[in-house]
């Protein structure tokens, strides 16, 4: 097995480079650089240091992960050959550096040895210029990959930001987070004598003529005073500060039944910015609920129970765990349907429990559908749509007698009828809820046209017979 002996070139400077780093370099070893792009390799060129670099692999491959791939791919081989080589990488070896990062991970299956220099990382002479302490705050991100996300609350420091594509497409990934007139930094060559940083707003990061591989955005924290944008953190910071001694009366004396109504009804109302295509209100609608949401939360964890983290921890191995044929760490096989991952999930063992587990807080239509789908799953079901029509057909004449006999059952009968008509519109894939409602809507339209007629006769709607009033209705149809 052999050995790569990993060195730090530092983040620029040939005055950065540590005495270690000189030694293992001038030890006639076989040395290999990632690329050729970074200053200090004119120090190895000045002292006669032979090297071989990897930036072949830049040309030939189309993804910077097969590149880095590549690269370990013959530092394996070489140090299987040579015994003992070199490999040089800027910065910090364990500082955004993926061919390390890859390296380690070879160790950890012993196929092969590796030891590392330090080098100075890029972050040192960049908080230098920016004169910030990270110890307030500082989340590195990798500039290749737009899937990392920045934390308004703390500094955030980008690297890799090599051109003014790379920034655009970076730009369009922060402005989903921050103020378009966030102000930023760009810091380009940090540490060396020809270092430059400039001051602008986040818009304009991609107009930079100069942006280069050591090229970085700076994106100070958001201070609280100067709010213009929040993230979760801060929804649980406030719903913390009205819940506490200094808070808010109304807000410290809720708990879970006093919300359930708020709860219900912000649901609603999202669903009614849905079905008026209002995006405005939907923005608006969601926020309340997942007010409601941060609400319940921070009540649970006062009490003990649990806290947001637990609730987003919960939904997130759920839905992990829901999709096998997305995440291969799901447990299930991707011939698992979604309501047997939720059964195993609930450990049902029959179906009557899947039954009694549809939630009674439901609409009642909704409800019903939901309790004869997980009961036609069962087989308990007719055979088409005919046998669910002549149920209803039923079911009517049943409503008739009742009615007739003057019972106290009729009320139980209409709702064996309105059972009947959920279960007609299953088999026809229709929404009984969102049926019902439509029908409301035109009633509602139908309703107002006949009136805007009456009144346009200088009449009300009191003044005028049933006789007349359906034959109005049946015009406005």
């Amino acid at each position: 097995m052999g050995k790569i002996i990993i060195i730090g070139l530092g983040p620029g400077s040939e005055d950065d480079l540590t005495l270690k780093a000189v030694e293992e370099l001038k030890s006639n070893r076989k040395t290999y650089i990632r690329t050729i792009f970074h200053p200090t390799i004119s120090y190895l060129d000045r002292e006669g240091i032979d090297y071989e670099s990897f930036d072949k692999y830049y040309e030939r491959e189309d993804e910077f992960i097969d590149v880095y791939k590549s690269i370990v791919k013959e530092l394996l081989e070489k140090a299987d050959e040579f015994g003992k080589i070199n490999y040089c990488v800027p910065g910090h070896p364990l500082i955004a550096e993926k061919t390390v990062e890859l390296l380690i991970e070879e160790e950890n299956k012993n196929n092969i040895d590796i030891e590392i220099i330090n080098g100075l990382s890029f972050i040192e002479p960049v908080i230098l210029s920016m004169k910030r302490d990270p110890v307030n705050g500082l989340k590195l991100i990798d500039g290749l990959s737009l899937e990392q996300k920045p934390d308004i609350n703390m500094d955030n420091l980008i690297t890799q930001v090599y051109s003014r594509e790379r920034a655009s497409e970076l730009k369009l990934s922060l402005m989903e987070i921050y103020d378009d007139y966030k102000e930023v930094y760009i810091i380009d060559s940090a540490g060396m004598k020809d270092e430059r940083k400039e001051k602008m707003y986040l818009y304009q990061i991609d107009r930079i003529e100069w942006l280069g591989y050591l090229s970085s955005i700076y994106i100070p924290k958001t201070d609280r005073e100067s709010k213009s944008s929040y993230d979760l953190n801060d929804l649980i910071m406030i719903m913390e500060i009205l819940r506490s001694e200094d808070g808010c009366s109304w807000d410290r004396k809720q708990d879970h039944n006093s919300l359930r109504a708020y709860l219900i009804e912000e649901a609603y109302e999202v669903v009614d910015a849905i079905d008026n295509d209002d995006m405005d209100s939907l923005q608006e609608e969601l926020g309340d609920l997942l007010l409601q949401i941060v609400f319940h939360s921070q009540i649970a964890r006062e009490e003990g129970y649990f806290n947001i983290w637990d609730t987003i921890k919960s939904i997130s191995e759920k839905m992990i765990d829901r999709h096998p044929n997305v995440f291969e760490t799901s447990i299930h096989s991707e011939e698992d349907n979604w309501e047997e991952i939720k059964a195993k999930e609930k450990n049902f063992e029959s179906h009557s429990e899947r039954l009694l587990a549809v939630p009674k807080a439901l609409p009642a239509l909704i409800r019903s559908n939901k309790v004869q789908k997980r009961a036609s799953r069962a087989g308990f079901d007719w055979d088409d749509y005919r046998g669910a029509l002549d149920k209803i057909y039923e079911e009517i004449e049943e409503v008739k007698t009742e009615i007739e006999l003057n019972s106290d059952r009729v009320g139980e009968e209409i709702g064996d009828l309105l059972f009947s008509v959920v279960n007609l519109s299953r088999f026809f894939k229709v929404d009984p809820e969102k049926a019902l409602q439509d029908t409301i809507e035109k009633f509602i339209i139908r309703f107002k046209k006949i009136e805007d007629y009456i009144i346009s006769q200088g009449k009300t709607m009191e003044e005028v017979d049933l006789n007349t009033l359906d034959s109005i209705w049946n015009k406005v149809k």
